[in-house]
């Protein structure tokens, strides 16, 4: 088995360092005037979308429900609904805002899934691409991310304002 790389990444402190106490997601929900600042994509009756702050792929992001709830089955009929909906469009978005070949939509529910917020609940959209950098972290031990932030953020917030 090959050795994996590490590579000096200091700005990840500021999230490992400064965590506060209870929900993030909630947080965000409950602060509106900083939607730029966390990211927000789009705010409806019964969810938001945000973006990933670290992100598997470039432009990955989330579908949450304003109600704090660490499993789905607790979820009112009409926000899982339109939870679906906001997913259903952000595939659009991803396809048409980012040229994203494919999508990954997932939940991880609960922290012996992988869920890194198992408190709650929220979907992921992970866009892909034919020939992606996948290779580069299984060969290489790697994760590329080549596009900035900022500017995935403002494409994929202008392609959810095109459809609500």
């Amino acid at each position: 088995m090959e050795k994996l790389d590490y590579l000096c990444a200091p700005w990840r402190s500021e999230y490992f360092g400064s965590k506060e106490e209870g929900c993030v997601f909630c947080r965000a929900a409950k602060s509106p005037e900083n939607d730029d600042k966390n990211g927000v994509l789009f705010r409806a009756k019964f969810c938001f979308g945000i973006m990933n702050l670290y992100p598997y792929s470039p432009g990955a992001f989330m579908v949450i429900p304003y109600e704090h709830s660490d499993n789905i089955e607790n979820l009112k009929p009409e926000i899982w609904q339109e939870m679906s909906k906001f997913v259903r469009i952000g595939v659009s978005v991803l396809k048409s805002q980012i040229g994203a070949n494919g999508v990954n939509i997932g939940m991880n529910l609960g922290s012996a899934a992988g869920a890194g917020i198992a408190q709650h609940v929220h979907y992921h959209l992970v866009p892909r691409w034919s020939g992606d950098t996948n290779f580069i972290t299984t060969i290489g031990c790697v994760r590329v991310n080549g596009v900035p932030f900022s500017n995935l953020y403002e494409k994929i917030k202008a392609g959810y304002k095109r459809y609500i």
